[in-house]
């Protein structure tokens, strides 16, 4: 398996690029983000994941290992092959697409070229859970503000539990939006008492 790949680069296209290694020109599949951040002629390391099919020998890489991480975790999933997991990790970074599964954001992912709602879904129902295997979780906790942690863990003291406290902050959060205001800025008691409304205690 070749995992890792240093080289120079020698072509660039939006979705493709030849790095030559000792000598040898190996074409790898990328996705545009990578393409625009490559130079001709440039040393470029990549994290690579080698896809063999009976025709065919395809070398994708990646300039983050999280990243090929998850590349690979999602062609865990039933009907997910590599071309559509490449579009997925192009449109979304490893921590995005962690939070669309942890909110079960839908939305967010049938946006991607090739996934559609039920593949959505069933990305959704196969890695919840799974995508802390690989060091998003760390990631994930950063993109939630200080306030969201709080009022998820005095509403799970309450008796909520972790789904319940989600689902009731992020409708608070909601009307809030609606009602012109800006949650970040709200006080954590008035969103403490907005969330036991929402959550029916």
């Amino acid at each position: 398996m070749i995992s890792l790949i240093n080289g120079v680069v020698r072509s660039i296209g939006v979705d493709r690029a030849v790095v030559e290694v000792g000598g040898v020109g190996l074409a790898i599949s990328i996705t545009p983000a990578t393409s625009a951040s490559l130079n001709i002629g440039a040393p470029a390391q990549f994290f690579t994941s080698l896809v063999v099919r009976e025709d065919s020998l395809t070398l994708y890489g990646f300039l983050d290992d999280d990243v090929k991480a998850l590349f690979e975790l999602v062609q865990t999933v039933s009907g997910i092959g590599p071309k559509v997991a490449l579009s997925l990790v192009a449109a979304l970074a490893p921590s995005q697409l962690g939070i669309a599964i942890a909110q079960e954001d839908i939305g967010a992912i049938e946006k991607v070229p090739g996934i559609g709602r039920k593949g959505a879904q069933r990305l959704i129902l196969e890695l919840k859970g799974k995508l802390s295997d690989f060091g998003t979780s760390h990631k994930i906790s950063h993109h939630q503000p200080a306030w969201r942690e709080q009022l998820a863990s005095a509403l799970i003291s309450l008796g909520f539990s972790a789904k319940e406290s989600d689902s009731a902050i992020t409708t608070v959060v909601s009307q809030i939006a609606e009602e012109g205001g800006d949650a970040n800025a709200t006080d954590l008691s008035d969103l403490l008492k907005r969330a036991l409304q929402k959550g029916g205690r």
